[in-house]
C-alpha cells in the first residue's frame, strides 16, 4: 500500500500526511472518518474499502499555536507554491529566490510578512526598491502561516483533491 492520505483535524484543518496503511488503521479503529476517496478500492480477503485520499479525525486534536514555524527557504517556497509572487512564473525551485518586500538595507526584516518567492529576473528588476517603487505588484501579500502543517503544503499543492483543504491567512 503506497501512497499518501491527508489527515484533517475534526475542524477540517490539515494536520499531517500519512500512509494509506496508517489511514486505514485510523478508519477501522473509528478514530477517523473518510472525507474523500479515490475510485480504486482496497481489497483484502475479508474486507473491501475505498482508497482514502482525505480522512478527518473524529475528535479534535489541540495544536499548539505558539509553535513557531521556521522561516526557511523551503517553507517560504511551500507557502508561495513555488511561484514567483511578482509574475506568477514557476521556473522550478533552483531558479527561485527569496525577496525581501522591504529590502533589508532599508530596514526590512527577515519575517514571514516581509519575504516572498521571486524568480531571478523579477528579483533583479525589483532590486533595492519596494514593489511600489519598482512598479511591480505582488500577486499575494506575504503572511505568517496559520498552522503547523505548512510543511505539508508543498505536497498538498500537487494533489488537486487536497488543494481545497489548504487554509490561507
Amino acid at each position: 500500500m503506497n501512497g499518501a492520505v491527508l489527515v484533517l483535524n475534526a475542524s477540517y484543518e490539515p494536520l499531517n500526511i500519512v500512509s494509506i496503511k496508517r489511514a486505514v488503521v485510523l478508519l477501522l479503529k473509528e478514530k477517523a472518518e473518510l472525507v474523500e476517496a479515490a475510485e480504486q478500492r482496497l481489497r483484502s480477503e475479508h474486507l473491501e474499502l475505498p482508497r482514502p485520499l482525505v480522512i478527518r479525525l473524529v475528535h479534535y486534536v489541540k495544536v499548539p499555536r505558539r509553535l513557531g514555524i521556521p522561516l526557511t527557504r523551503r517553507m517560504i517556497l511551500a507557502r508561495d507554491n513555488d511561484t514567483c509572487q511578482y509574475c506568477g512564473a514557476q521556473p522550478g525551485k533552483a531558479e527561485l529566490t527569496i525577496d525581501h518586500v522591504l529590502p533589508r538595507s532599508r530596514g526590512g526584516q527577515k519575517v514571514w510578512e516581509n519575504v516572498v518567492t521571486a524568480c531571478r529576473s523579477c528579483n533583479q528588476r525589483k532590486g533595492n526598491r519596494t514593489p511600489k517603487e519598482a512598479h511591480m505588484k505582488l500577486i499575494r501579500q506575504p503572511y505568517r502561516p496559520r498552522y503547523v502543517a505548512l510543511a505539508i503544503v508543498g505536497e498538498m499543492q500537487q494533489n488537486s483533491v487536497w488543494r481545497k483543504y489548504i487554509g490561507e491567512a
